[in-house]
């Protein structure tokens, strides 16, 4: 019978919305210390019982939901009734089967046409619901891609992430931001592409700095011909899609003529082009010979992670590599970890006519026909055991035992520096999880709060969070009142999601003691005194008194080093120049600043470009665009007269009467 622990593969598509974080999102699922009882087994299997026989008996998708609604697992099977009749066996389950068996209080199916359908709607449910027992890939950004415009006599080239909905040649992925503009930057040098968008290209009238630090032809001003350029345009097309040395043979061929010529100005700038191609080879290391077009993967575990090092190779070229850490159970095998993982990996990308895998996987053939229909040609997954392709899986897995080796040293490094900080501030229990606090403003303008989050494993940057302060009493500049803020909206949500968790009957047993936790040990507080007395307040005031409080002074001058610390029974006290505690504090603390600077800036711009007819209900961006295009600018717009109003293509009688109510002050 199968095994259902080995049945899920994660995401080929992402129509996820955007979910409510929770505790099992963060940490590694640890289930051993979990206690199984037979009662909780027994009452377990008799729901899924229940449920089993109406279960499907051909492929589709089946839930298994706990008493409080949250879906524990989601899986396939090529039969839903005989995957569901495996987990009512009385024995011989894995620890993780047991626990599953024994929260589930109902299920839910559905029913598909193939077992390809399966994995799609596996995939789309797992992205949405986060089940705590599947494999979960952690980090699903998107991944940049140099982009080629169409769509225009002269072509743009641009770095570009999303959907592909404009015309054009799309080259990547890229394995990074940073390798996209290295390359785009070595392609302005090489090949002379604006990069400029196109109504900044239609309104030019003499050109930009580029064309004088020749980064741009300039065809916007017809400083080169329009089929000159788009020779160039085929020369830059050439070289990114594999034919860079053809590319780079004919630019020498026209340095040589150029130089029997005696035209030695023109065979200089060849020269430099062929120079800036060099660059652009020579930064991608490891180029293969006989693979044209794959992606590679290899996976590692140690010490109960596993780490997924992912390589691009696209025409012969090696576009970069990025590694992932998967959340998954300790007692899965790579295999099976790497089988859930590639699924969810090619959600939101497209899948290279090769896949190289270090370990075989399970839904290989599956996966490959998913994959096939989707690209409309055929995709091969294979495990190399000879040759070029498998020195390519070797280099992936060295690189994915490094980098999960620097990641664990790192963990080790973190859970020290947490250790000291719990003695420098004389914390009595470990700290788990750090938030930091720091406003940003100027002179009480559009001003916002930032939380910051550490634990062992360094910043969460996921559990990040922002506060528009939006306290009507608060006096402009009133620090200590926008940190009480802040800190009553954050513990207070805190209290209602405990007090939901508490209402639910199994609470208790679903929690997972190594997730990252909801709640702070400690909060560190960027101020002085009056800072600290603000929060003190502020949680006497909710009841909470199971977490720590310390605030950090600038030292005189804000010489970095003199920080002054405040902390609940202790006189205010200094830290040693060379206590790692005191590199960590300022550390947390910097980060803290440079989020809420950040947060600031973003919300001080928005402000900037913000216009009155955002304010107006019903006019959305087809409708403001026509206006300020019919009157040029928004005070023209509260000067026209209705008749005018009315005459703007896509503005009906009621829309121009809303309009110019609104700016004569009228009601509605």
């Amino acid at each position: 019978m199968p095994n259902p622990e080995a049945k899920s593969a994660d995401a080929l598509r992402d129509n996820a919305a955007a979910q409510p974080e929770n505790a099992a999102e963060a940490g590694d699922i640890s289930l051993e210390s979990m206690d199984t009882t037979p009662a909780s087994l027994a009452r377990g299997a008799a729901a899924i019982k229940a449920h089993w026989k109406h279960a499907p008996v051909g492929p589709g998708v089946y839930r298994m939901i706990g008493t409080d609604g949250e879906v524990l697992y989601v899986g396939k099977a090529k039969s839903v009734r005989k995957r569901i009749a495996s987990y009512l066996r009385p024995t011989g389950h894995t620890n993780r089967i047991a626990r599953m068996i024994a929260l589930t209080a109902s299920m839910v199916f559905v029913s598909t046409g193939t077992e390809t359908e399966a994995l799609l709607l596996e995939t789309n449910y797992i992205k949405q619901m986060k089940p705590c027992f599947n494999v979960l890939m952690r980090d699903d950004k998107s991944f940049p891609y140099i982009f080629l415009s169409g769509d225009h006599w002269a072509p743009q080239i641009m770095k570009h992430r999303g959907a592909r909905a404009r015309k054009g040649d799309y080259f990547g992925p890229f394995a990074s931001v940073w390798a996209v503009n290295r390359t785009l930057n070595a392609l302005e040098r090489a090949f002379l592409l604006r990069s400029c968008s196109d109504s900044y290209f239609e309104n030019r009238t003499r050109p930009c700095l580029l064309y004088q630090i020749k980064r741009c032809a300039a065809p916007c001003t017809g400083e080169i011909a329009a089929e000159d350029y788009a020779a160039l345009v085929r020369e830059a097309r050439d070289f990114l899609s594999g034919k860079s040395h053809a590319v780079r043979d004919s630019l020498a061929q026209e340095m040589s003529e150029a130089a029997e010529a005696l035209e030695f100005e023109r065979a200089a700038r060849l020269r430099d082009r062929i120079s800036a191609l060099s660059a652009i080879q020579g930064a991608q290391g490891v180029n293969p010979k006989t693979v044209e077009e794959a992606d590679v993967f290899a996976i590692i575990e140690d010490a109960g992670q596993f780490c997924v090092e992912v390589f691009f190779f696209r025409t012969y070229q090696n576009w970069g590599n990025r590694a992932y850490f998967p959340r998954a159970d300790k007692s899965l095998s790579q295999s099976e970890v790497l089988d859930a993982f590639l699924a969810q990996f090619y959600a939101n990308m497209p899948a290279a006519r090769l896949i190289l895998l270090s370990h075989e996987i399970e839904n290989r053939n599956i996966l490959e026909r998913a994959l096939s229909e989707r690209a409309g040609h055929r995709i091969e997954i294979a495990v190399p055991q000879r040759g070029e392709k498998k020195d390519l899986v070797d280099h992936a897995a060295q690189n994915a035992r490094e980098t999960l080796g620097r990641k664990l040293s790192e963990g080790a490094s973190q859970e020290k520096l947490l250790v000291a900080l719990t003695e420098a501030f004389g914390i009595d229990r470990p700290l788990r999880r750090v938030e930091v606090y720091d406003n940003s403003h100027i002179m009480g303008t559009n001003a916002v709060g930032a939380m910051i989050v550490a634990g062992p494993a360094g910043f969460m940057k996921a559990h990040y969070r922002t506060f528009n302060i939006k306290g009507e009493d608060l006096t402009p500049g009133d620090d200590f009142g926008m940190m009480r803020e802040v800190l009553r909206r954050r513990f207070t949500r805190l209290i209602k999601e405990a007090d939901r968790k508490s209402a639910s009957e199994d609470a208790a047993t679903s929690e997972d003691p190594d997730a990252f936790p909801q709640r702070p040990d400690l909060i560190l507080i960027d101020g002085g005194q009056g800072q600290f007395d603000a929060v003190a307040a502020v949680l006497a005031e909710l009841g909470i008194d199971d977490v720590a409080i310390a605030s950090i002074a600038k030292g005189p001058d804000r010489n970095a080093g003199r920080e002054m610390f405040f902390v609940a029974g202790r006189e205010p006290f200094r830290l040693a120049p060379r206590d790692p505690a005191l590199y960590f504090v300022q550390r947390l603390r910097d980060e803290a600043h440079r989020f809420a600077i950040g947060t600031h800036r973003a919300r001080r711009k928005k402000e900037f470009t913000k216009s009155p007819l955002d304010e107006i209900a019903g006019i959305g961006p087809a409708r403001k665009r026509a206006l300020l295009h019919a009157f040029g600018t928004a005070k023209a717009i509260s000067r026209a007269a209705l008749s005018d109003l009315e005459k703007v293509p896509g503005i009906n009688a009621a829309t121009a009467r809303l309009v110019y109510d609104f700016f004569h002050g009228e009601e509605p």
